[in-house]
């Protein structure tokens, strides 16, 4: 960033210096370009004067000017005098435009330039009293005749600018970086006070999005650490296991007792993997996934059919409620995870000869979805973070129950990538209603 912005001070810097030689030199040369000609007419005034010069002696009497070309016009245009040239060879003067101009309005004025010479002529031409034309005339360089000898000053001068300009841009740079680097220092130090005012939304934003990369990389070192942990304890239950009927000190019904406990870790194992890399899918997902109308009420009878073993394994009753034909434009497999994890999470910590209840209705023009169950509830300090990942209110319950502690987190993203509200009420020894609201249908 540093040698950018050098960078960019010393071609701003070449080009100031570049444009300010440019432009003083035109000023200059247009300056002197006035001041010739100033000097003409005060030439000519003189000459010009009553008394100065008459019909006859001109030559005589006209002193000479050092530089200055005089030309007397005839009012036909032929030359009576030149005091460089012979008048008898010279060519007929009424077209030139400076004796036009003179004989018209009495003065005419003009500048011929010479490529070749690389010179410039001045003419001014004044009517005298007697009718004729007097016309002075004078040589100079051209703009670039008049540069050529000042260059080699010219570029003293702007390598001198260029290197003082460069030495004040790296101290420049140095105290605009300086605050930034700082910044960068404090990010953490929300006392710090930014040195640019300008910079105060620069540095809020900054501030939001580090907080939230740190939470994000605490929330996947902490998700890591508790996929270890899940998947440790039935690896290590199977491996136990097995290595005692591999030894042959199980045998008989303790062989068939643990290899129904090594069956029932490899399940619990296999639900833990299928969880982790659905709620994978969800997190990359670039939210284009394939919808269609999906009938909830269909989806909730095939989800009370799918969790009706499970219920009465637990001594709980399912009860479903709603009519068909309440519509949404949805993706089929989500909806159906979410109804899934809803119902077996209400099955699973709900108390014997309990109930579950899924509605399914409309509000408006929204359709709702809810889970109530007559289970043990959910404390108030936990009801915040049941939809975090691993986070279980009775581990111990959970557990044998087989939840994963990753049903709800799938929930809460599923739901969120329908653009919709999830809504919890719980109270311990009363139970839990969870609502899904859907958005309007467009």
């Amino acid at each position: 960033m540093r040698k950018k912005i050098n960078a960019q001070f010393t071609i701003m810097t070449v080009v100031a210096i570049i444009l300010t030689v440019i432009l003083s030199m035109v000023v200059y040369y247009d300056v002197l370009r006035k001041e010739i000609m100033n000097s003409l007419k005060a030439d000519a005034m003189v000459l010009n004067s009553p008394g100065v010069l008459d019909d006859g002696g001109i030559g005589e009497r006209l002193e000479p000017l050092e530089g200055v070309r005089v030309t007397m016009i005839n009012p036909d245009g032929t030359v009576c005098y030149d005091s460089s040239a012979d008048i008898d060879a010279m060519d007929n003067h009424g077209e030139r435009p400076e004796i036009q101009e003179a004989f018209e309005t009495g003065e005419g004025e003009i500048i011929r330039k010479s490529d070749t010479l690389q010179k410039n002529t001045y003419y001014y031409a004044v009517a005298m009293e007697n009718g004729r034309v007097l016309r002075v005339a004078k040589e100079a360089g051209n703009m670039w005749s008049f540069l050529l000898p000042l260059l080699p000053a010219l570029a003293a001068m702007g390598g001198m600018l260029l290197l003082v300009c460069v030495v004040l841009a790296h101290f420049l740079t140095k105290s605009i970086i300086a605050p930034v680097e700082q910044m960068a220092e404090h990010m953490d130090d929300e006392k710090y006070q930014v040195p640019y005012k300008e910079m105060e939304p620069f540095m809020d934003t900054i501030r939001v999005q580090h907080e939230d990369i740190m939470k994000s990389s605490r929330m996947r070192q902490e998700f890591t650490a508790n996929v270890s942990h899940e998947l440790k304890t039935p690896l290590t239950a199977i491996s136990g296991y097995s290595e005692l009927i591999e030894s042959g000190i199980a045998a008989g019904e303790d062989a068939t007792r643990f290899a129904g406990e090594i069956h029932k870790s490899s399940q619990r194992l296999l639900m833990l993997i299928n969880d982790i890399l659905r709620l994978s899918e969800l997190d990359t997902a670039d939210g284009t996934f394939v919808t269609e109308k999906v009938d909830l009420y269909e989806l909730a009878k095939k989800c009370v059919d799918m969790l009706q073993i499970s219920a009465e394994k637990h001594n709980v009753t399912l009860m479903l409620s709603g009519t068909a034909g309440c519509m949404i434009q949805a993706n089929r497999e989500m909806i159906e995870e979410i109804m899934y994890n809803l119902c077996s999470n209400s099955i699973r910590y709900n108390v014997p000869e309990g109930r579950v209840i899924i509605s399914v209705g409309r509000e408006g023009n929204h359709a709702v979805l809810t889970v109530e169950d007559t289970g043990i509830g959910i404390p108030p300090e936990d009801q915040k973070r049941i939809f975090e990942r691993f986070y279980r209110v009775d581990k111990s319950r959970s557990k044998s129950t087989g939840g994963t502690g990753l049903g709800l987190a799938i929930v809460k993203h599923a739901v969120a990538k329908h653009d919709a509200q999830i809504g919890l009420w719980s109270k311990p020894g009363e139970g839990t209603r969870i609502r899904v609201v859907f958005p309007e249908d467009k």
